[in-house]
């Protein structure tokens, strides 16, 4: 068995169209539709089973492309809509083929807006669309303004929501309207940040059960996590810290971690700088790295032979890698899974 964790929806044309028309009224003439008919998802859906079955993929898990989300867009009814329409889409892909694709949800995070605003989206998408997960967006601003990090009580409401609901979250920014920025460093930035916010505060604590799970193989965090440690445990900083009874490394593992990374090399750090307990197989295929290697002659995000390849994983280790650690994590039943 082998579940991809981290991929995103192929959807028709028509989908991409209703975000333009709603950027461009600005909702001035009301929610409209977006006319997607599963006649159009069943096409474009085949096209994803036909590159999982290329890489030998049993299970993918689909979530909203992150830069179409759109969560600056105004007004924030447009990203509410716009969200709700892709979720429906999602939702039912995911129905027409059932064991093959599941839905991971996005939430309307129209910038200004409260957390508290996106947790009905939310039990929505897990209660009525059966979504098994959701998309969590740290930079709802999309590099243009000020969003609390992920420590703060602003996003209280949305954990506790997540707990309640019993569902991971994966954090993955969207869009970035900074010049400063591209697309894919903007993504990076934000997962780093990310995890050094949350393991600086309070949220474990207050959420012991929280689940989330870092895109892109934690960002910069394991490439730097010497200056991490150390600042974990100088005395001087370590001193008033809220997990100050912890090591560095002990507190990284209260998150999981994708294996999008498209270096072996990475991966290597990754998995045993975490552990190979808090790693879940993810390619985002088809996307940036469904390019060829000259080296291997694989795509870059053909990552199964990778976590296959290594010699310093047990063949147990490999299989919750490859499965079982997201089979656990999202809950899925063996028949979708």
């Amino acid at each position: 068995m082998i579940i991809d964790a981290h991929a995103h929806v192929n959807a028709p044309p028509e989908l991409y169209a209703y975000q333009a028309a709603l950027m461009s009224s600005r909702g001035a003439h009301g929610q409209g539709s977006a006319g997607v008919t599963d006649a159009a998802l069943k096409e474009w859906g085949e096209r994803t089973l036909a590159t999982m079955d290329g890489v030998g993929t049993d299970l993918q898990l689909i979530s909203p492309r992150p830069f179409h989300c759109g969560h600056s867009m105004r007004p924030a009814k447009t990203v509410h809509w716009w969200t709700s329409a892709v979720n429906d889409v999602i939702a039912r892909q995911a129905a027409l083929f059932p064991g093959r694709l599941a839905g991971v949800a996005g939430l309307p995070q129209a910038y200004g807006e409260s957390a508290a605003d996106w947790v009905g989206a939310l039990e929505e998408a897990v209660t009525q669309l059966g979504m098994v997960g959701c998309v969590l967006n740290p930079d709802p601003s999309e590099g243009t303004g000020h969003v609390p990090p992920l420590g703060d009580p602003f996003w209280y409401p949305l954990y506790e929501k997540l707990v309640e609901l019993d569902v991971p979250a994966l954090i993955h920014s969207g869009s970035c309207l900074n010049d400063r920025e591209t697309y894919s460093e903007h993504f990076v930035t934000e997962e780093s940040i990310a995890i050094l916010t949350l393991l600086n505060s309070e949220v474990f604590l207050r959420y012991p059960t929280l689940k989330i799970i870092v895109a892109h193989g934690g960002g910069s965090v394991p490439y730097q996590i010497g200056r991490w440690r150390a600042a974990r445990a100088h005395p001087k900083l370590r001193l008033g810290h809220v997990l100050k009874d912890e090591s560095f490394d002990e507190s990284l593992r209260r998150l999981w971690f994708d294996t999008v990374l498209h270096n072996p090399g990475s991966l290597e750090l990754l998995i045993k700088t975490v552990g190979a307990d808090r790693c879940l197989f993810g390619t985002e295929r088809p996307g940036s790295g469904t390019a060829p290697d000259p080296v291997t002659g694989h795509d870059f995000d053909d990552i199964r032979p990778v976590v296959e390849g290594f010699g310093f994983l047990s063949e147990a280790e490999k299989a919750a890698i490859l499965a079982g650690n997201a089979q656990s994590l999202f809950k899925l039943t063996p028949t979708a899974g």
